[in-house]
């Protein structure tokens, strides 16, 4: 059991409060796109969508891209780049996507998005993202603020999730956006208590301390769900975190599960599957998973069964979030400041 001054002790921002408050957000992002117009944005027009954002402002566009791949009839691209494709002209829609609305690459995305004709959407919680676009007569959709980017994926994914429906890229999507609350609010009552025993949050945090985790998972499903595992970890717990997908990884990397013995005995690989997954991929991870036990040091199955795609998606980033948390706490560290992003920030501002 992990005691409440404990927690006191090292979460100083209260990120603990913000997890518990996740359901409560994707809520409110629904509410908030409910109530957008988007008759700026003509479709028609559309050949192309090009989501700009960086960190945890472009982790949305990545679960939107992935989780709509079999639907979506217009590509879907995701740029975390001071520049645009070169694709990237008047039949694109630029979304533009920045929770504080100042990151320098998006902004810059932005402006030649500009240059460039492209029909614009942004999605922000101000600054200057939020006056370029009221300045262009672009569509900006006003999110709250006061988090760390990371911790407001509700509304960078379900803000536009609800938005590609009222675009008609997608198809109504509201049985679903129910499933996932309705999951999260199942799933807090475990992940928010402090005991060991009934708390699988905890125990894997528990589990991957003082190891290097390396997160595996199909190319299909869990994709971007691994992708943010790893974020989650480098940024909360501060230890870095590693991963790859199937079946790329079985044509390059596996063969690096050889030397470096003393290194790889202090990973810890973590599975995170889908019932939807490959029937070939699952049979590669079964095979490849006899190479990975007679190094790591433990390996862990991860899936959910929950009904539709999209809960079995977010019950696993919910988890994910809340295993990096208490890493945190367990290594003795604040999981909320980034000190090494804000360290980097200041330089560049120093070259301007």
């Amino acid at each position: 059991m992990i005691q409440k001054k404990i927690l006191k002790k090292y979460d100083k921002q209260n990120m603990y409060g913000v997890l518990y408050d996740f359901p409560v957000q994707v809520c409110n992002a629904v509410d908030i796109a409910a109530k957008v117009k988007v008759n700026k944005i003509k479709t028609a027009r559309i050949n192309n969508i090009v989501i700009n954002g960086l960190g945890g402002s472009a982790i949305g566009g990545d679960l939107l891209r992935s989780y709509t791949a079999n639907e979506i009839k217009v590509p879907v691209y995701i740029n975390r780049n001071y520049t645009l494709p070169a694709f990237a002209k008047k039949d694109t829609l630029a979304i533009i996507s920045s929770y504080s609305g100042n990151t320098e690459e998006t902004v810059a995305a932005f402006k030649e998005a500009l240059a460039r004709k492209c029909q614009i959407l942004c999605i922000t919680s101000g600054g200057t993202v939020e006056k370029m676009a009221k300045k262009n007569g672009c569509l900006v959709v006003k999110i709250p603020g006061g988090l760390q980017p990371r911790c407001a994926l509700g509304y960078s994914f379900f803000t536009l999730l609800i938005l590609f429906t009222k675009l008609k890229f997608t198809s109504d999507k509201s049985s679903e956006i129910n499933d996932v609350i309705i999951n999260l609010e199942q799933a807090l009552t475990e992940y928010s208590t402090l005991e060991f025993n009934t708390n699988e949050a905890l125990r894997i945090a528990a589990v991957l301390k003082d190891r290097l985790p390396v997160v595996y998972s199909s190319v299909d499903v869990m994709d971007v769900v691994n992708l943010r595992w790893r974020g989650q970890i480098s940024e909360n717990a501060k230890i870095l975190a590693y991963g790859n997908l199937y079946p790329e990884m079985n044509h390059n990397e596996l063969v690096g599960w050889k030397l470096n013995e003393d290194i790889l005995k202090k990973t810890a690989v973590v599975f995170l599957e889908d019932k939807d997954d490959n029937k070939k991929i699952k049979m590669r991870m079964k095979i490849t998973e006899k190479v990975y036990k007679k190094y790591a040091s433990n390996i862990l199955h991860l899936s959910s069964d929950c009904k539709s795609r999209l809960a079995r998606i977010f019950d696993l980033i919910f988890l994910g979030d809340w295993v990096s948390y208490y890493l945190a706490i367990l290594n003795g560290v604040n999981p909320t400041p980034v000190d090494a992003i804000s360290y980097l920030k200041n330089e560049l501002e120093k070259v301007k």
